[in-house]
């Protein structure tokens, strides 16, 4: 087993406008990208225990082979920049996604 991070090239969270947030991964080679995506870790699940998402806040989890790439999108518990939003910018929301172990 292998931790998400030390596979991915570039792990990434930003602002998808004020209302969502969107999780990138890339990576190296295709063998890599390969094994994340068969091993089923990244699925709904995982994402909402993760990111303690209610049903319908994940909005999707995008696979996109000729870039190596996986794309997360979810929607934010409050809107960018309001009382109570911890994060701005989005830029610290991939640390969950840290150390999923990959088998």
């Amino acid at each position: 087993m292998t931790r998400l991070y030390e596979l991915a090239r570039m792990l990434r969270s930003k602002n998808s406008g004020p209302f969502l947030i969107t999780l990138d991964l890339f990576f190296d080679d295709l063998a890599t990208y390969r094994r994340v995506v068969e091993s089923g870790v990244l699925c709904e699940a995982t994402l909402n225990s993760c990111y303690q998402l209610a049903a319908g806040q994940l909005l999707g989890i995008y696979f996109f082979e000729s870039a190596l790439g996986i794309k997360i999108t979810y929607r934010r518990p409050v809107s960018s920049g309001t009382c109570g939003d911890r994060d701005v910018y989005g830029a610290q929301q991939h640390a969950p996604l840290m150390n999923l172990l990959i088998p």
